[in-house]
């Protein structure tokens, strides 16, 4: 999932949308895309909507690519030929391990040797690379990009785009774009030991709880629920669901300060009430011997064995983790059943915590002086915002990996396997082919982000697609500019380890919660107060200037 924040609530009105999509930074009357006259080798003349793009000579770009372990990136891949087919584009390819790919990037990047394409890359972590100018502005040249600017239009995406803005006004990520937004992880649940225990499916968190000391009462030896996701930080995904439960996420969510729409200011995420509160709660939990409290630290091979040796009951996961993961190690037992449950609910309400905005793609600023760069960038429309690029990348080539039915409903064809819909399949499309690969195949109308879905999952969805938006998915935009950015990282590195450590002290009980009073005063004296006055600031600021 994208992980935005700052993004203004107001609705999109012609003017403000055409002011999203406008290419000039503000104080800037030029105009970059038309700048590019001699950058145009291999571009195509009046590339539109909807049109194949390809390349008028053969051309290649350096990319960097997420190694997925699940499945490795391999030369053969049908995904290659068949782009080079329909693009007349190969890649220099500059493959990197999923569990090195931040700490590489940073590298390739500071070093000014990052390939031209850099895609996979999560909001707000483009903000580390904007003041060396190592990355391109890349709102200075959507005007390139009529795809991209078509679905930004028509899904109304301007509110959130203006939350990747920088204090210059612009924007140096392109994201990922949903139609709707799909929120994918949960709690996965054996429910043959709920039908066991005579226990319905626990609809909220306090329910959660009655559940996993059901599950104690009767198995006393085991702990009802372990979890995965903390590497590198503890339980990232967990203290990301339930946080967002009670409007405080942490984990892959965590950001330093949140919008409070009633108050029209900022807080403090980590010194909330909110965040006490789902501290508290997981602390209830360990205490009680209901969450296992190597969850915090263990692998997720070693979380995933729990749930296979019936050592464990319950764990979070997605859907592709249900089906790839849990419900093969379940294999051998033909009496387990998993299911993904629909998101409890906390004291937020029934809320959809998820973005329509994912992962996106950074462009080296060399790129602007390659003679391709506008054909490069017709390849980026292509291939992440047309609809055909979109199910190119996801689904495959028609009549080899999927066919449509007389609706036009794309199918797997019997003999690939994905996520599990052909288990007994000889060929997988993420391995064997390269499609769906995690990294050009994401986004898109919801029919085409939910071919894959089961039945099951197409019910998850749509319980979550009936909740309305966190109020916190879109706030308004309050970027710092360099110097508070420098001033501000080095603030946020040292408060998130200390909150990292802090809250897994609570939650373990090595810390007892009556300190909590003592620990607001140790954020304060770790520069917290001046954290939120320089992001009010900067909120106070963009708003006098850019409106």
């Amino acid at each position: 999932m994208f992980l935005l924040s700052r993004r203004r609530v107001v609705a999109a009105t012609a003017s403000a949308l055409a002011l999203t999509l406008g290419l000039a930074a503000c104080g800037d009357d030029s105009d970059p895309a038309e700048e590019l006259s001699a950058n145009r080798s291999g571009a195509m003349e009046n590339f539109k909507v909807g049109e194949q793009f390809k390349a008028t000579e053969p051309v290649k770009f350096s990319i960097l690519l997420l190694n997925n372990a699940n499945y490795p990136v391999k030369p053969d891949w049908l995904f290659w030929q068949e782009l080079e087919k329909r693009t007349n584009v190969t890649f220099d390819q500059v493959a990197v391990p999923g569990s090195d790919y931040e700490q590489k990037r940073s590298v390739l990047i500071s070093a000014g040797d990052a390939p031209l394409i850099i895609p996979k890359t999560y909001h707000p972590s483009e903000n580390a690379f904007v003041s060396s100018g190592a990355i391109l502005p890349v709102s200075d040249y959507i005007d390139l990009m009529p795809n991209y600017k078509d679905k930004i239009a028509k899904w109304n995406l301007g509110p959130e785009i203006d939350g990747l803005r920088q204090a210059d006004g612009k924007y140096y990520l392109l994201p990922g774009v949903h139609e709707k937004a799909w929120q994918d992880y949960s709690l996965v649940v054996r429910t043959d030991i709920l039908q066991e225990l005579g226990l319905q499916e626990p609809k909220t968190w306090d329910e959660v709880y009655t559940m996993l000391k059901a599950m104690k009462a009767k198995y006393p030896n085991v702990y009802p629920m372990t979890d995965r996701y903390s590497q590198p930080r503890p339980t990232g995904n967990l203290y990301n669901i339930l946080g967002s439960s009670y409007g405080a996420p942490g984990g892959w969510g965590f950001e330093h300060a949140r919008w409070d729409a009633s108050a029209g200011k900022f807080f403090y995420t980590a010194a909330s009430d909110k965040w006490k509160e789902w501290v508290t709660f997981l602390n209830k939990l360990v205490s009680e011997k209901l969450l296992d409290p190597e969850s915090f630290t263990q692998t997720d091979d070693q979380a995933r064995s729990k749930i296979a040796t019936d050592k464990s009951f319950v764990i979070t996961g997605n859907a592709q983790a249900l089906v790839n993961d849990y419900r093969a190690d379940l294999s051998k037992n033909p009496k387990a059943q998993m299911k993904k449950i629909p998101l409890p609910v906390g004291p937020a309400g029934e809320v959809n915590p998820a973005s329509r905005l994912e992962n996106g793609v950074m462009i080296s600023t060399k790129a602007k002086d390659n003679k391709n760069f506008v054909a490069m960038m017709q390849l980026i429309d292509w291939l992440f915002y047309s609809d055909a690029g979109q199910e190119f990348a996801k689904l495959g080539v028609e009549g080899v990996t999927y066919t449509k039915d007389a609706s036009g409903k794309p199918q797997i064809v019997d003999s690939v396997n994905v996520v599990g819909l052909h288990p007994k399949a000889p060929k997988h499309l993420q391995k064997d082919f390269g499609f769906y690969n995690g990294v050009f195949a994401y986004g898109g109308k919801p029919e085409l982000v939910q071919a894959f879905f089961s039945p099951e999952e197409q019910e998850y969805q749509k319980v979550l697609n009936a909740r309305p938006a966190a109020p916190w998915v879109v706030p308004p935009p309050a970027p710092f500019n360099d110097e508070e950015r420098e001033q501000a990282t080095l603030w946020e590195t040292a408060l998130r380890d200390y909150i990292e450590q802090q809250t897994l002290r609570f939650i373990l009980g090595q810390r007892p919660l009556t300190e909590w009073d003592k620990y607001l005063t140790e954020l304060k004296s770790k520069n917290m107060d001046q954290y939120m006055e320089l992001q009010q600031k900067a909120y106070e600021r963009y708003k006098k200037e850019h409106g």
